[in-house]
């Protein structure tokens, strides 16, 4: 029984750092708003916050993997969070030719791909190093 509550607890604290994480990247966002582009069916936009959420989800869960206490993950989580963000800003400064925010908004499918793979490999080379 103690095992089916620990797996509830940590449930409803995966969904709520995931949801606290789209509000901020939905801030980050200047030039349009996530899920107005994902109703209107923008393919590129949904693929990077989909990156965004399996990459928090990865790290939470080498966090729960690897930590004996609850606080560890909440911590890693937020720590995932920051480090995602981290991750975006590099991604947009390191290609210079084109600006990621304006190509996702246009729904350019090609960089939608490459902001998932980018959020997802980074989230298991962060999980990876939880020890």
């Amino acid at each position: 029984m103690e095992s089916l509550l620990l797996t509830a607890l940590y449930f409803f604290i995966a969904i709520v750092i995931v949801l606290i994480g789209l509000v901020i990247f939905e801030f980050m966002t200047r030039k349009y708003k996530d899920w107005d582009e994902v109703l209107n069916g923008n393919h590129a936009v949904a693929l990077s916050i989909g990156g965004k959420i399996i990459g928090i989800c990865i790290i939470l869960s080498f966090s729960v993997y690897n930590s004996s206490q609850i606080l560890d993950t909440i911590i890693w989580g937020a720590f995932g969070i920051v480090l995602q963000m981290i991750a975006y800003f590099l991604f947009e400064i390191l290609t210079r030719k084109f600006s990621v925010e304006e190509q996702l908004h246009k729904g350019n499918i090609s960089v939608g791909i490459i902001s998932f793979c980018v959020s997802v490999g980074l989230a298991f080379v962060i999980g990876a190093s939880i020890t």
